[in-house]
């Protein structure tokens, strides 16, 4: 009798845990969505409001006319030819430009030279120069 009673109580328990962390975890989403919610009278469903910080607009970049370098002295790069700390750049749509071919995996943790195996069918994360690059960024060379 002692053993069903404690199996209840830790199932209880256990059920209790998970309805927390289920309820956490809508919590945070809804608070990440820029939506808070205005209690309603009983019958009726809470009524989503837009938070005042969702609605403020951002800062808008300081403009520059074609040919003026930008304030601070440095023109601001294309998305494609943005270079990491590291010498890489950013691939588009996972397609490294042509000056940069070696394709890095940052899940993985390894990288891929033309000729390589799943070159073709690799999306990269990061486009290196040469496979030296890619090592000197903490990165290993595909075994097949």
């Amino acid at each position: 009798m002692k053993t069903k009673g404690r199996r209840t109580i830790f199932g209880i328990g256990a059920l209790v845990a998970v309805l927390y962390a289920l309820w956490r975890l809508i919590e945070t989403r809804q608070r990440e969505s820029g939506v808070a919610w205005e209690p309603q009278p009983f019958p009726m469903p809470p009524r989503p409001r837009p938070e005042p910080t969702a609605l403020a607009p951002e800062p808008a970049a300081p403009e520059t006319v074609a040919g003026e370098p930008a304030p601070g002295g440095a023109e601001p790069e294309p998305a494609a030819e943005r270079v990491g700390s590291s010498g890489w750049v950013e691939p588009v749509d996972g397609a490294c430009p042509v000056s940069h071919p070696v394709k890095g995996k940052l899940s993985s943790g390894i990288f891929h030279a033309p000729g390589m195996q799943m070159y073709e069918r690799t999306r990269a994360d990061r486009c290196y120069a040469d496979p030296a690059a890619a090592e000197a960024d903490g990165l290993r060379a595909s075994k097949r």
